[in-house]
């Protein structure tokens, strides 16, 4: 599943695919959205926003298309009408007279009024985004503190979209290795210094897997791996996808567990269970 950063990059292709010409012609595969597409005809896109893996393509018309791209969906943005090679069925087209952008395969599609978004049954109760609001450490010290978190298992809690929104798997594994805690802990039992580092941890490494196309790894680092010849996928992580591989701290075997119904990366060394 597509998480927060990547999320963000499509909505950026899409935004700048879409802001700058009407809307010649929009389709929805869907039989009850369709009655939605004529009043789009002429419309403007004035934003694209986002709110953890939700998207949010807001038109001057007063209405606003949400969409989430859950395990399969996928956007493209391509010359107008000129539709890509893909197995994957189109389920939203928006065209204008320079680009098309196309979503496939999704099926969390609506039509929304904009007074409408934040009663959104997803939108109302996810929690904040780090790549489109302004999000302190501050403000995460005091989720991770309060009673509804603070016993909840990392594990799970960084992928409770109420949480934080857009942290998924392989943000979960990184930012638990940066802040050197164990994937058993939660957050009441950490140290104050681990909980800083969690904070940190989840804005900074959001933020870099944004501008890096996906890189959660030391930026340098990565760029010295990948001049020795090493491809993404042994540059891109700090744990992630690194079962039985070298730590790049310590030297210490990466190992994998199950938790939360989904694979989880960690150091022994630099993330020990505490007591």
């Amino acid at each position: 599943m597509p998480e927060g950063p990547e999320i963000r990059r499509a909505a950026d292709q899409v935004e700048k695919a879409l802001v700058s010409f009407p809307v010649h012609e929009l389709s929805f595969a869907f039989p009850h959205l369709q009655e939605y597409e004529d009043m789009f005809a002429g419309a403007r896109v004035k934003r694209v926003d986002t709110k953890g893996k939700a998207m949010l393509i807001r038109f001057d018309n007063g209405y606003t298309i949400y969409s989430h791209n859950q395990l399969y969906g996928k956007w493209y943005v391509r010359s107008a009408y000129h539709y890509p090679k893909t197995n994957r069925q189109l389920r939203l087209a928006i065209h204008n007279e320079k680009k098309s952008a196309l979503l496939y395969s999704a099926s969390d599609i609506e039509v929304l009024r904009d007074e409408e978004v934040d009663d959104h049954p997803f939108i109302s109760k996810v929690g904040p985004d780090i790549l489109s609001e302004d999000v302190t450490t501050f403000q995460l010290l005091e989720r991770m503190k309060s009673k509804r978190f603070y016993k909840r298992k990392w594990t799970s809690l960084l992928l409770d979209q109420s949480f934080v929104a857009g942290i998924g798997n392989y943000l979960r594994s990184e930012i638990l290795f940066v802040a050197g805690i164990h994937p058993d802990l939660r957050p009441v039992d950490c140290t104050e210094e681990q909980l800083q580092k969690a904070a940190s941890a989840i804005i900074e490494l959001t933020k870099r897997s944004y501008e890096t196309g996906g890189i959660t790894n030391d930026v340098a680092l990565a760029n010295k791996l990948k001049e020795k010849g090493l491809t993404r996928a042994n540059y891109r992580h700090w744990v992630f996808n690194r079962e039985g591989q070298a730590c790049r701290i310590d030297g210490t075997e990466i190992i994998k567990i199950v938790a939360a119904s989904r694979r989880c990366y960690y150091c022994p060394t630099c993330q020990p269970k505490l007591g």
